[in-house]
């Protein structure tokens, strides 16, 4: 600060330089005096400075999970001068999975901000110091009326009423009850196009650069790192959908009233293949340092969902003791989270996608069909060694004992690892899964 500002403040505003915020600083100068918008970000350095002398904490990036060390800052929630509550998030942190919140551990005033947004942070690093004030509630009244209006010197209030205005000469009036003339109609001429003819196709090419964020890279990685590790190969098979619908048809009013949740066709798909898996273990199996294979007696499910940041496979635990009715509720619980992660902070911490959520996985399934999609071939979401695509319903023609009918079908594609599995093996797989679907009865009594 200038020693002339400085000389202006003591001089003129000296209770003001003794309160907490330029609002308060506003509200108890005189009524005849108005505070400058030229010296308000000046109190504000004064507020800011005077609460140094306060005891202050420091806010450091937390711990987010054994696998993530570090993330990029994304966001300042709040800014140097604001009053944050205990347990408030005032940053974002974005990692290679999901946003990790920094919250205050204590209410008090933001005194600096230590790192910059989009610089890396590891777990451990101070990002922001705090004062522990309590809130100045003075501060929180409003600027007074005059405080607001413009600060115009009263020199320049007299040369704007001094400024003279043109005056119009008789002459220059129109006289009334007369018409003017109009001017002669001209025909344009024709310009002569000497640029040849212009393109019907004429627009904007411009274009835009976006940095990609911290999850689309790590998952540009993992997908690269897939590729290069595992043997890929995919199957397919299709499925006749009509008993598994008319299933749905008779019990979804049923399920949403007693259980509160609606019957989709992810329960069923999830189902039939927990059932097939147990039958086929080394597609729920894994690979251990290029020598060992893993074998798992449990069942946890990656559902791929795709988000605006990029895609994420939050994880159903334990497969195989669940009903269709639970795999739906669970299934719902997690789109809650994915949906509401954004506003998380809003609804409670119980609305958001934490790391429990996003690893361990031991079997995948991917879900095109709800985007339209009819056929494709997924790709593993290592260490694991197969993932299921299942895509859209159409109404085809198929043979049916020896006579033609429509009947809503859907294909189904197996991406797994030939170094672990076999081709027998995923045939196999995708077959159980076939026979479930087109009769829901047998997997209530598997």
């Amino acid at each position: 600060m200038s020693s002339r500002s400085m000389h202006y403040l003591q001089g003129c505003y000296p209770r003001a330089l003794r309160t907490t915020s330029a609002q308060h600083a506003s509200s108890i100068l005189p009524s005849r005096c108005r505070l400058p918008s030229t010296v308000r970000p000046i109190l504000r350095q004064f507020s800011a400075s005077a609460l140094h002398a306060a005891e202050t904490k420091i806010i450091c990036v937390p711990s987010m999970a054994e696998s993530i060390s570090e993330g990029v800052l994304s966001t300042f929630n709040r800014q140097v001068g604001d009053y944050v509550e205990q347990d408030e998030e005032v940053a974002s942190i974005e990692t290679d999975k999901i946003d990790v919140a920094v919250n205050a551990p204590h209410s008090g005033m933001i005194t600096k901000l230590i790192v910059n947004e989009g610089d890396t942070v590891t777990v451990g690093q101070a990002v922001i110091e705090i004062s522990l004030e309590e809130r100045d509630t003075t501060s929180q009244s409003p600027l007074p009326p005059q405080a607001e209006q413009t600060s115009e010197t009263p020199q320049e209030a007299t040369q704007k009423q001094q400024t003279p205005t043109r005056e119009i000469t008789p002459s220059q009036e129109p006289e009334k009850g007369t018409t003017p003339t109009p001017a002669p109609k001209t025909t344009p001429q024709p310009v002569p196009n000497s640029q040849g003819p212009v393109s019907a196709f004429q627009g904007s090419r411009s274009e835009t650069k976006v940095k990609m964020s911290r999850m689309r890279l790590r998952t540009a990685e993992r997908l690269k790192e897939s590729q290069n590790t595992a043997a890929f190969l995919t199957t397919f098979n299709e499925v006749d959908m009509s008993k598994i619908m008319a299933f749905r048809s008779q019990n979804k009013d049923d399920v949403l009233q007693k259980h509160g949740v609606k019957l989709g066709f992810m329960g069923p798909v999830a189902r039939a293949s927990a059932l097939a898996l147990r039958e086929i273990p080394a597609i729920n199996a894994s690979i251990e340092n290029d020598d060992t294979i893993v074998f798992h007696d449990y069942i946890d499910l990656s559902v791929a969902v795709a988000t605006p940041k990029g895609l994420v496979t939050p994880v159903l635990r334990n497969m195989e003791r669940r009903s269709i009715v639970e795999i739906e509720q669970g299934i719902a619980e997690l789109g809650k989270k994915n949906l509401f992660s954004d506003v998380y902070h809003l609804l409670g911490s119980r609305w958001k996608l934490t790391m429990d959520d996003l690893v361990g996985g031991s079997f995948t399934i991917s879900n095109s069909g709800i985007w339209g999609s009819l056929f494709g071939t997924p790709i593993i979401n290592i260490p694991e060694t197969a993932v299921l695509g299942i895509y859209g319903i159409q109404q085809r023609p198929v043979a049916i004992d020896g006579q033609v009918e429509i009947r809503p079908m859907m294909y189904t594609a197996l991406t797994y690892d030939h170094r672990l599995v076999d081709g027998r093996e995923a045939v196999t797989f995708l077959t159980l899964v076939k026979k479930y679907l087109e009769d829901p009865a047998s997997m209530l009594i598997a």
